[in-house]
Formats: C-alpha cells, structure tokens, sequence
C-alpha cells in the first residue's frame, strides 16, 4: 500500500535508492537528493513500506510565489496514479500563494493539465555539468 508524507526528517539515503532521474545522464546521489528534499519549501513523498517511490518539490519565497522543479516516481510504479496525487497534495500545499509554476517538456503537459494547470511559456538556462548537485 502506498502512503504519503510530507516529512522527511526520518527519511535516510538509502530510501532513495532505485531509479529516480530517469533520462538524466548524471544525477544527485542520494545524500544529495535527501539534501534537495530538505532544502525546499515544500515536499511529499510517496512509500511503499520504507522506500520512496515517488516524490514532489517546491521551492518557495513563501508569500507570494513557488516553483515546482521536480517530479519524479519510480519507473517500477509509474502509470497508478501516484505522480498526479504527489502534484494534487503539492498544489493543495501551496494554494495560499498567488503563482506556482513549473516547466516541463510538452509532452507532459497534458498531465499537468489534467490537474488544473495552464500552459505557459517559460525561459530556462541548463548547467549539464552541474546534474549531480555537486560544486
């Protein structure tokens, strides 16, 4: 059975194990990744048992606007409904704000549409060599 959590004091590395970054050449390691959870506005997790399978966050000025930079569930236990709830409870989070935006390729778009988000145009910049969250 899937749960989720919006707390990730107790949440250790090792949970983070096992696929997330699909289509990234270079990702965060775990600590890493635990450090990017840890370091946002807002977070909810989604486990199976101990293991995240999915997780959503947002960072955030807390007053007027947030950003959602990343989605992500395990390719395992994609197509069940767990990437949409994460975005619902994310959105559900951050409703007392006036903005919340994220940028994704289009053919995801439908998906956030799905859940009541506009298109939009969006400016982004990429450091690649900067994919792992390390100096």
């Amino acid at each position: 059975m899937i749960t989720y959590t919006n707390d990730v004091s107790n949440i250790r590395p090792e949970q983070l194990e096992g696929g997330f970054w699909v289509g990234w050449p270079q990702h965060p390691s775990p600590q890493r990744h635990l450090d990017i959870l840890r370091g946002s506005y807002a977070v909810w997790l989604a486990l199976d048992g101990d293991l995240v399978v999915g997780f959503i966050n947002a960072i955030s000025d807390g007053v007027l606007s947030a950003y959602i930079p990343l989605l992500e569930v395990l390719p395992a236990y994609q197509s069940r409904g767990i990437g949409g709830e994460l975005v619902r409870r994310m959105l559900e989070t951050l409703d007392h704000l006036y903005m919340v935006d994220l940028v994704c390729d289009e053919h995801l778009q439908p998906f956030y549409e799905r859940l009541g988000m506009h298109r939009a145009h969006a400016m982004i910049r990429r450091n690649y060599g900067r994919q792992r969250g390390t100096p």
